[in-house]
């Protein structure tokens, strides 16, 4: 039924394409009128055609055509003759349009087939039918959606234009990428499956065997990377548009896929480099799992509503992989290739987190579809709300529990490759060394390692934790909560991150490792690094520890309140708000105390609020940095509360809410806007933890239910799961499209090594010969009553079984799934 409805659309969209002005039918007047066109003797000689032509050929109603002439002149018939029919092909009413126009006239404008049916296309891949998106459409989705087409017509075409669908073919000896998105581009994309390397190509040649090619629908390629003698082209064979942002639509990856350069296993010399390669394959198959990608063609998701605004027009017109920011640029180090060769229609920026959009309609398919956007009514106003979660690549474990071996390959320094070989150095260092090593005299092997030190990394719940002598942070991610309402924009950015000190907490099979402080005598030096990297791109800074006081999370918390004595001043604030102790488990209304604590510093710094003319009414001049331990659980609470206030404040700054009335006033913006943080905070932990997050149902229906505190405890001991036994394999496939292990054949370690007691641990076989021993045990104590010996035997079998498990206990680290390739110390 859904092929069937998008297959009919296609067909329709498509005729009205192929129809001329002449063949279009002369519609009925949409409401009829007594006017004329001798009624419009007194306009400008400029609207005459126009004003001829929707009247009197087209039958709109005078009142709509006069509306119409303040913003837009049609000198021919064309593109309306064109939008026109499309909406009649699918169903509109002659009143329905008179009404779209009316309220969006610079749709007659625009281009159907890049403006219009892009929504029908998303609606329809969300299994609505033609039917529902016209009584959507036709009312209350283009008085949003108005808005949103006049942004995206009046945007100007600039540049070379990112392809949006491509077909890969699969040859013995070559990938070929064919755009096939009406590009008017004629070339190919050619990669080699022998060496890796990459040119464009007038045509496809034909193959000399009979074997026939493999042919993959691709929408963008994330880029190459380098393994051992070969390469790997990883593409992304599915994506799902989740709603529209600028005007643009936002696309997830749903499906990735690795397409190896085979040929190249054929021309590693040893067997052990086989093995290797063998191994980091399988750690791309983990890759291709990788959750919480989003990218689009034309909106630059790694910046925010601010930085957006403030952007010159030199800036917007360069390339997106340009304009992005590399902190939140998921696959920075894959473009490279394809940078060096200068293929910018291929170069698809991505990130990494949370995004989810408004849309009015997904109020009418919220419940069979699933979707957790929303966008509600205030009164007679429509308010909208997006979240965006953008996760920083950046975090560096240079200390003494990890090994690093560097290795990069040859760079330019020109600024083309300057920007994503060198991302630190594009933007501002935290402090001097890094930029006088740029202007030393170096050679380009020291330049390399001297990147590759500096570089941070991403990763999962505990292989990436504290900060690294650079000052990055674990699971740093920038939150931006976006209002639109009657023309004003409104926008508050906050961030999380890990405790900016120097420590780790192992898997080692035990529930809660215990927590590592590393390096005392550096933190102070981290911790400043880390909150002047804030101030140079937030402003002033509140930081909020929520980690407990007291236990093993203490001492944690009384280092880093002591450190930051020596940060804290006019531009830096620190507040430590103990949430389990004020809180506990439930009572999550006693954050109100916390607010009253912080209010003053955000509602004088806190958010960004723009007029309808796009002018800033109020700037954000400082951030909001909220910490526990795992910056999931107690964070997401604590900044959904501060979302929701700020909200009301911009609410009553505008003049929509008065001076007592609240979110909670408006039950369905109340339960939308619960639901919108709950999905956001499930999104940002199920990508660093492998599971939603935990206290979600507060969240969600505002206190704690009974199937909340059980779906807690499920997904506290998947994560113990997870982080034990699955997440070394993970840390491994992000370290790899990072770029933070470059593969060399001359690499002293490999996935594959492992030595002493790690080289024999599985812990598996140890819990098999564990139960073994215990079964055994049980069977001769069943025996001792026909044969005394049989107790010998019981304690022999009882004494194996707990000495192995001791064993176990004694070595949980290496028994654990560790990462191999920036391997920890036991």
């Amino acid at each position: 039924m859904f092929h069937s409805q998008r297959f009919k659309l296609v067909l329709l969209y498509r005729k009205s394409l192929s129809r001329t002005p002449l063949q279009t039918r002369q519609p009925n007047n949409p409401l009829p009128s007594i006017l004329s066109l001798k009624h419009f003797s007194n306009a400008s000689q400029q609207h005459s055609f126009m004003v001829s032509y929707l009247v009197n050929d087209r039958g709109f109603s005078p009142k709509t055509v006069l509306k119409a002439s303040k913003f837009i002149q049609l000198e021919t018939s064309e593109k309306p003759d064109s939008v026109i029919a499309f909406f009649r092909d699918n169903g509109f009413s002659n009143t329905q349009i008179n009404s779209i126009v009316g309220r969006a006239p610079k749709v007659l404008t625009c281009d159907p087939h890049k403006r219009v049916f892009p929504k029908f296309e998303f609606l329809l891949s969300k299994g609505a039918s033609c039917s529902d998106i016209v009584g959507m459409l036709g009312t209350l989705f283009f008085r949003i959606a108005g808005v949103e087409m006049s942004m995206m017509m009046e945007k100007a075409e600039s540049g070379q234009k990112l392809y949006t669908r491509m077909r890969l073919w699969e040859f013995p000896h070559q990938y070929v990428i064919e755009p096939t998105d009406g590009s008017s581009s004629g070339s190919y994309l050619s990669v080699s499956r022998k060496d890796g390397s990459i040119k464009l190509i007038d045509e496809i040649s034909e193959s000399s065997t009979l074997r026939v090619p493999k042919i993959f629908t691709i929408y963008g390629v994330a880029g190459m990377l380098r393994l051992l003698e070969g390469s790997y082209l990883l593409a992304i064979t599915g994506r799902e548009c989740v709603g529209s942002y600028l005007g643009h639509p936002i696309f997830k990856v749903s499906s990735l896929k690795v397409f190896p350069c085979d040929c190249s296993q054929r021309n590693i010399p040893s067997e052990q480099q086989k093995k290797t390669e063998i191994d980091f394959s399988g750690i791309l198959r983990v890759a291709e799992k990788t959750t919480g990608l989003f990218f689009s063609y034309d909106a630059n998701l790694t910046l925010s509503t601010q930085r957006l605004n403030d952007l010159g027009d030199e800036s917007r017109s360069l390339p997106l992989w340009r304009q992005a920011e590399p902190r939140f640029l998921w696959n920075n180090y894959l473009l490279e290739v394809l940078i060096e060769n200068k293929l910018d229609p291929y170069l698809l920026p991505i990130v990494q987190g949370s995004i989810l959009f408004p849309s009015l309609y997904m109020i009418i398919l919220n419940k069979s579809l699933g979707f957790h956007h929303f966008e509600s009514a205030i009164g007679k106003d429509i308010i909208e709300i997006t979240l965006i979660a953008r996760r920083c690549t950046r975090r560096n474990v240079m200390n003494d529990e990890v090994q690093i071996h560097v290795i990069l390959p040859k760079c330019e320094f020109d600024d083309r490759n300057m920007y994503v070989f060198f991302p630190i150095f594009h933007e501002s260092k935290l402090d001097q060394e890094h930029d006088q090593a740029l202007n030393s005299i170096m050679t380009i092997e020291a330049m390399q390692e001297e990147i590759a030190l500096a570089f941070p990394k991403p990763g999962t719940r505990m292989w990436r934790r504290g900060a690294d002598p650079d000052g990055y942070v674990a699971n740093f991610v920038e939150t931006e909560q976006i209002m639109k309402i009657n023309g004003y924009t409104g926008s508050i950015v906050q961030v999380r991150g890990s405790i900016p000190l120097p420590w780790q907490q192992i898997v080692d099979l035990t529930y809660k490792p215990k927590y590592e402080l590393l390096n005392h005598e550096e933190a102070p030096r981290v911790l400043e690094r880390h909150f002047l990297d804030l101030r140079k791109k937030y402003g002033s800074v509140l930081a909020i520890d929520l980690v407990n006081e007291h236990g093993g999370e203490g001492r944690l918390c009384e280092k880093y309140g002591k450190t930051m004595q020596h940060v804290s001043g006019n531009d830096v604030r620190y507040l430590h708000f103990d949430f389990h102790h004020v809180c506990g488990h439930i009572h999550f209304d006693r954050l109100s105390i916390l607010y009253d604590q912080i209010s003053d510093f955000i509602e004088r710094n806190g958010y960004l609020l723009l007029n309808e003319k796009g002018e800033k009414m109020k700037e954000q001049l400082g951030v909001v940095r909220t910490n526990c331990i795992d910056c999931l659980d107690r964070t997401n609470v604590t900044q959904s509360m501060i979302g929701r206030n700020m909200l009301e404040f911009q609410l009553r700054r505008i003049g929509i809410f008065g001076a007592e009335e609240t979110i909670s006033s408006h039950p369905n913006l109340d339960d939308s806007y619960k639901i919108l943080w709950a999905n956001h905070g499930d999104d940002i932990s199920t990508q660093y933890t492998g599971t939603p997050a935990l206290k979600g149902d507060f969240v969600r229906f505002g206190h704690r239910t009974m199937q909340g505190i059980v779906n807690d405890g499920v997904n506290a001991l998947m994560r113990y799961y997870l982080n034990n036994f699955c997440d070394g394999t993970k840390q491994d496939a992000i370290d790899l499209l990072q770029g933070h292990f470059i593969v060399s054949a001359n690499r002293e370690h490999s996935p594959s090594q492992n030595q002493g007691i790690e080289a024999i641990a599985s812990f598996p076989l140890a819990l098999g010969l564990v139960l073994t021993g215990f079964f055994f045990t049980l069977m001769s104590l069943t025996q001792v009553r026909y044969d005394f010996k049989h107790l010998f035997f019981s304690l022999v079998w009882a004494s194996i079984s707990v000495g192995i498990a001791a064993f176990v206990k004694a070595n949980g680290r290496v028994f654990c799934n560790r990462p191999r390739l920036h391997k920890p110390r036991c």
